[in-house]
């Protein structure tokens, strides 16, 4: 049995077995920008930020290559300007802004898997919260 340094639901530290069906990445979503050839030679930054986002998630690939219907929670982090009480009051409301889920669900799914035509179920949601996560679960029969 492999063991893996991830979060919890809660946040807080905690040593996973690979056996479990579901890991918090600590990791703020971002959707996958569309690309161009120009991007080959110009990287524009939104190409930068979507390969640094790739490179911190292949450290999780090998917890997801065998799973080919995934539920997928999206955390959206908050921006900074909304007041306390308006944080308050959107904290796990549906995120029903930019970024698109078919796009962050595109990310992820170009980060963790080479195929992802293997993948025949999806369910995804993305919520406000305090900072960015994402929570991936592999769905069993």
């Amino acid at each position: 049995m492999f063991f893996h340094n991830a979060t919890d639901r809660t946040g807080e530290g905690v040593q996973q077995l690979y056996m479990k069906k579901g890991m918090w990445l600590p990791v703020t979503p971002i959707g996958k920008p569309r690309m161009t050839q120009r991007d080959v030679w110009k990287k524009r930054p939104c190409v930068l930020r979507y390969h640094a986002f790739r490179d911190a998630l292949k450290p999780y690939r090998e917890f997801f290559a065998h799973n080919d219907q995934l539920y997928m929670e999206f955390h959206i982090p908050m921006p900074k300007t909304w007041s306390k009480k308006k944080k308050l009051e959107m904290i796990r409301q549906g995120h029903q802004s930019r970024p698109d889920i078919d796009n962050l669900v595109k990310g992820i799914l170009d980060s963790l898997k080479d195929e992802d035509k293997s993948i025949f179920h999806i369910v995804a949601k993305k919520f406000w919260n305090d900072k960015g996560s994402i929570y991936i679960e592999g769905i069993y029969d």
